[in-house]
């Protein structure tokens, strides 16, 4: 698909992952719907961004903790303000540790409200906004630990399971009109409250020897954003960590 002219809705655009992906759609000529939960000052500051890179662009806030409300609320200002929708980076996540002697329904509800539901009627959403004749594409991201499971992190890796095997279903319910695919990153971005020595540390056991970057990341979506034969697939971007 030729990037330039689409709308491209992103949710969780506002920080970290999120703004380098909004950057990168911007810099391939995409007009932007940017989702931010919380984050309204870094919010602006990627919508300032990417309009500096000449991407048309628009914000919008919705709390993915009521997943089928924030679906409908951002895919209605996409439609408000460009009439149309062709691309969507399911990105919006949270990452908590829990074990199952501590874990607790709050954090279940929370995890799979935001990681799962709302990646899900978002998908449903733009589904049903698309065109009978046109071409979309739903862009997941996930994580390594969805196919290969810890003892850690629990609900989180529940999460990215169930988001795995989303992409797989969408992609064959939604064929051929939505090509969905997901990517799987590794150590691209310590946590905010991580050490930063702790996570250069990981590389040594990464086969490639280093931590990747945003940039890594957002390679591999514009690379399945752009292939027209390329669907239910799930990109590693790990330097070889799920091996």
């Amino acid at each position: 698909m030729e990037l330039n002219g689409k709308v491209a809705i992103v949710t969780g655009s506002g920080v970290r992952l999120g703004r380098a992906i909004a950057m990168g759609l911007a810099q391939s000529g995409a007009q932007l719907v940017l989702h931010y939960g919380r984050s309204a000052e870094a919010a602006r500051d990627t919508l300032s961004a990417v309009q500096s890179a000449g991407a048309t662009a628009c914000l919008i806030e919705a709390d993915l903790h009521d997943p089928c409300e924030a679906a409908t609320r951002i895919v209605d200002a996409a439609m408000t303000e460009f009439g149309r929708v062709d691309l969507l980076v399911n990105n919006a996540s949270i990452f908590e540790a829990d074990s199952l002697a501590d874990a607790t329904q709050d954090q279940w509800e929370r995890h799979f409200a935001i990681n799962l539901q709302a990646p899900f009627f978002l998908s449903q959403a733009v589904a049903s906004r698309l065109g009978s004749h046109a071409r979309g594409h739903i862009v997941n991201i996930a994580d390594w630990r969805g196919q290969r499971p810890g003892g850690d992190h629990l609900i989180y890796t529940l999460t990215k399971a169930g988001l795995l095997a989303m992409t797989k279903s969408l992609a064959q319910h939604l064929a051929p009109r939505i090509q969905v695919n997901a990517i799987a990153p590794g150590a691209i971005l310590p946590a905010a409250d991580a050490d930063p020595a702790e996570f250069a540390a990981l590389a040594a056991d990464i086969p490639l020897r280093r931590t990747g970057t945003c940039d890594d990341v957002v390679d591999a979506l514009l690379f399945l954003l752009r292939s027209d034969f390329v669907t239910g697939e799930v990109v590693h971007v790990t330097g070889g960590q799920q091996l």
